[in-house]
Formats: C-alpha cells, sequence, structure tokens
C-alpha cells in the first residue's frame, strides 16, 4: 500500500498526480468556538458555573499545504504512473490558479489490484479547494527539476435553497426545503459542439446531474427548447452542430 495526491480541475477533466510524494503535509482543520463571559450566580456544578463560556460553532475551513519536485527525468522514488515535463505542472497550476474556480484535493491510499476487496478506502482525503499559494523554482545543477511549494484551502460551494410552501393536514402553510444537491465543481460552457454520434441525451447526460449526483438525462428536454429545435431537428443532427447549454 502507498500513498497518493491527485489535483483535478473541472470534474476531472484536467489533473494530475503529484509524481513525488512530498516529505510531509501539513493539513490544519481547527473548530470556531466563541468564548463569552456570564455574569452571575453560580449553576451549582462546574458545567454550568458563571464565568467564560465557549459557544461551539461551524469549524472552519481546511487548510493543506506541501512542498516537492517536479522531476525532469524519471527517478526511482517517482511514484506517479505518468510523468510530464516539470513546466506542464506549473503551466496547469497557474491557468487553474487565472479561472478562479476550485480545484479538487485528493490524498488516499493506493492498493495493489488483489488487495482492493480487502480495503475500504473511506478514509480517503477529498475535498475541493482554492489554489491560495504556489511557487516555483530551478536551483543550479538540478538537471532541469523544479522545486515548488502548494498551498490550497478548502472550498465549499453555496447557493440559495429553493422553498415550497405547501399546505399541511392542519389547513397551516409550511416551508419544506428542496433536496441538497452534491456540490457540482464543473465549469460549464455556454455552447457545445456536437461529436460524432452524440446525442441531446448524450450532452444532458455529460453536462448535468440529478441531486443524487448521477447524470441526468432528462435535461436534453431543456437544451431542445432553449435552441428552438423541433423534434424533426433533433433527429437530423450531425457532428460540428454548435448548440447552446442552458446556465442551470
Amino acid at each position: 500500500m502507498s500513498y497518493e495526491i491527485h489535483l483535478s480541475f473541472n470534474n476531472n477533466e484536467e489533473g494530475f498526480q503529484i509524481p513525488v510524494n512530498p516529505e510531509t503535509i501539513e493539513l490544519t482543520a481547527s473548530g470556531n468556538g466563541k468564548t463569552y463571559d456570564i455574569i452571575g450566580p453560580n449553576g451549582g456544578t462546574n458545567e454550568t458555573r458563571a464565568g467564560e463560556i465557549n459557544v461551539i460553532t461551524s469549524p472552519k475551513l481546511r487548510e493543506v499545504s506541501f512542498s516537492g519536485i517536479f522531476p525532469a527525468k524519471l527517478y526511482p522514488f517517482v511514484t506517479s504512473e505518468k510523468l510530464y515535463e516539470p513546466m506542464y505542472y506549473v503551466k496547469l497550476i497557474e491557468k487553474w490558479m487565472a479561472t478562479k474556480h476550485p480545484i479538487r484535493f485528493v490524498y488516499g491510499a493506493h492498493y495493489e489490484q488483489h488487495l482492493v476487496e480487502q480495503y475500504f478506502r473511506g478514509n480517503d482525503i477529498n475535498f475541493p479547494a482554492s489554489i491560495e499559494k504556489f511557487s516555483w523554482k530551478e536551483d543550479a545543477g538540478s538537471s532541469g527539476d523544479l522545486e515548488y511549494s502548494l498551498s490550497l484551502k478548502e472550498y465549499v460551494f453555496y447557493s440559495a435553497r429553493r422553498v415550497v410552501v405547501k399546505t399541511d393536514s392542519n389547513g397551516e402553510s409550511v416551508a419544506i426545503s428542496q433536496q441538497k444537491r452534491r456540490p457540482d465543481d464543473r465549469i460549464r460552457p455556454e455552447t457545445y459542439m456536437l461529436k460524432d454520434g452524440e446525442t441531446l441525451l448524450d450532452v444532458s447526460k455529460k453536462f448535468y446531474e440529478t441531486p443524487n449526483g448521477d447524470p441526468d438525462s432528462s435535461r436534453y428536454l431543456d437544451i431542445q427548447k432553449l435552441n428552438k429545435l423541433s423534434d424533426a431537428d433533433v433527429r437530423k443532427l450531425k457532428a460540428g452542430t454548435l448548440i447552446k447549454l442552458p446556465a442551470h
């Protein structure tokens, strides 16, 4: 068993495994409690005494940082199956930073195939993150290797949730929040060019998902309506056709 670090972007459209595992990786996760002073008589027990109290709130965002090298050749300590030129990693990370969108950080175990059924990978660390700091340099005599330092901060997707007002059995109005969606860290383009053999159903499943995170085939109707296509037009769509995609 070994450990791997993967960085990816736009729902794994781009990404790579860190080629050389860093010597150390620092991940910080802390609470966000607030303290107050209570003035008054003692409640009678240590748990209810007057004085300083601590109010537990939601935890702070996790932060992770590590340093390492992007090697210029295949050293024995390279752990990734694919090795790219050092500047490939640099340019990709800088490109991601410029988009102002989160990436995905995954740190977890890699098991030999015959051991897969014996272990559970639920302990992997996997979360979207913003690139807070990235620096790199090439030292003289390093044969083209690049040294880098990377700092990430957990990113939380946030959006308004739709509420439906219904009437209960007593005739009173009740606000019901719709099912929470799994965070979608993809960047959906405004337009898409059909590939050979693709249908609107395929496009719907490629760019949209259900609240459970499964590919959503039902959005093909919205795509058809947005592009003002009749059923006959849909059957005649060819590769190279540029179609618009609904934003939501």
